[in-house]
This record gives structure tokens, C-alpha cells and sequence, in this order.
């Protein structure tokens, strides 16, 4: 899991619940490629609804995301769709950095749920880059995980907190 995250993180770490029931995976082709050499050996209760859920894949290079279960490769431009399919169910991004960013600056993305483990590795890539805005959350949980700790962090869009004032 690129040397960030030991072994032992399997299950529902993220709390996802009900969202792999009726939301959707985004996940960037790096990531897919990794998980999709995992999960689909996997057979415990967690992995079944990882196999599950509809996967969307974006990518410029791949043709065919055949290897996953419920993969299908994201038509069109990213921001777009996403724009488009939150209206319609909840979309979740494992992994896949670069997705998010993009998400992050056409203020798309409603809440953080950060896995935090107590290892300092003193190099590799970040979530938050150096130069990123500054983004307003709201911690609205924190429960050790494993050996991490999920922190649930919430936000608002401004686009949203515009419309709600």
C-alpha cells in the first residue's frame, strides 16, 4: 500500500457503511490497479461489498477495467461528472491523490475520513501539498481504528454555504 499504511488495515476502517450499498468508488488508475490485484481474492464480509460496489475508474491511459468486478471507466471530464453523479449518489475516493485534488479545487469534496497512523516516514507524497488553500473542517468524530486513528472530518462547499446564508 505504497509504505504508508501497514498490513493490518483490512476491513471497514473507514466507516463506511452504508454508502458501499448505495454510493459509488471513484478511484484514480494507480490506485484501481493496486486494489484490483487485492480485493477480488478477498472473500470476508467487507471485501464482498468492496467487490460490490460500482467501481468508476478514471483514467486517461486504461481501455479496459475488466479486472474488478462492477469497474467501469469514468466517461468524459472528471469534475463534470462528478458534479453530475453526487447529485445522484454518494461518490467515495480511496487513495487516488491526484483525483482528490482536482475534487479539492473545484470544491467538491463534503468530508474527509483520514486514517492517521503513529509512523513518521519523513518523505512521500501528501494529501494537502504545500500551497494548497487553506480548507475549513469540522472534526465530527475520532476513534482509534486499528493501529490508526480514523478522524471524520466535515466541511461545507462554499459554493453551498453561499446559498444556505
Amino acid at each position: 500500500m505504497g509504505g504508508w499504511a501497514p498490513a493490518s488495515v483490512a476491513g471497514d476502517r473507514f466507516k463506511l457503511g452504508s454508502v458501499l450499498e448505495s454510493g459509488a468508488l471513484l478511484l484514480g488508475r494507480k490506485t484501481w490497479d493496486r486494489f484490483s490485484r487485492v480485493w477480488p481474492q478477498r472473500h470476508d464480509d467487507f471485501s464482498k461489498r468492496m467487490n460490490a460496489v460500482p467501481k468508476l475508474v478514471a483514467s486517461r491511459s486504461l481501455y479496459e477495467v475488466d479486472g474488478w468486478s462492477n469497474s467501469s471507466l469514468l466517461q468524459g471530464d472528471l469534475v463534470q461528472e462528478v458534479t453530475r453523479r453526487k447529485q445522484e449518489q454518494d461518490l467515495v475516493v480511496m487513495g487516488s491523490a491526484s483525483v482528490v485534488r482536482t475534487l479539492m479545487e473545484r470544491d467538491l469534496v463534503d468530508e474527509y475520513r483520514l486514517l492517521v497512523f503513529p509512523r513518521v516516514l519523513g518523505e512521500g507524497g501528501r494529501l494537502f501539498e504545500q500551497g494548497t488553500a487553506p480548507i475549513d473542517l469540522r472534526l465530527a468524530s475520532a476513534e482509534p481504528a486499528g493501529a490508526a486513528l480514523l478522524l471524520v472530518d466535515s466541511r461545507q462547499p462554499a459554493a453551498r454555504a453561499q446559498l444556505s446564508a
